[in-house]
């Protein structure tokens, strides 16, 4: 398995209004439910106005389209991960998934995937 290191610090936030969020920037996660706002973004793009804000989050991509029938890939990266006593938090598009680490967490978590046969690719 291949997973790509994203070159940007994340904020995961939540706000109140959907008008602040720039959706026509790169990597926009956005939850909207009953009860909340969430967004996660680059640093640089949070919104003016946040209720609360966590940074500084790294994030890895799982390389690839991933067929919706595959079973474990989110799985394989957390268990790595939370045996290294890593948190994450995971994101999950259509394609494929995106696993935030703590930036202080970053080089632990790469050695950690890494020992486990994961190739990292650096994006520039």
């Amino acid at each position: 398995m291949d997973i790509e290191i994203l070159p940007y610090d994340f904020s995961i936030c939540k706000v109140n209004d959907l008008s602040q969020i720039d959706l026509n920037r790169e990597f926009v996660f956005l939850s909207h439910t009953d009860n909340e706002i969430s967004v996660v973004c680059p640093c640089e793009n949070v919104p003016k106005e946040v209720i609360c804000q966590d940074k500084i989050w790294k994030c890895f991509r799982i390389c690839g389209i991933l067929d919706f029938s595959l079973i474990g890939i989110l799985y394989s990266v957390s268990k790595i991960l939370a045996e290294s006593k890593i948190g994450i938090f995971a994101v999950s598009t259509y394609n494929t998934d995106y696993i935030f680490v703590k930036a202080e967490n970053m080089q632990r978590a790469v050695n950690a995937l890494a020992e486990c046969g994961i190739n990292i690719v650096y994006l520039k």
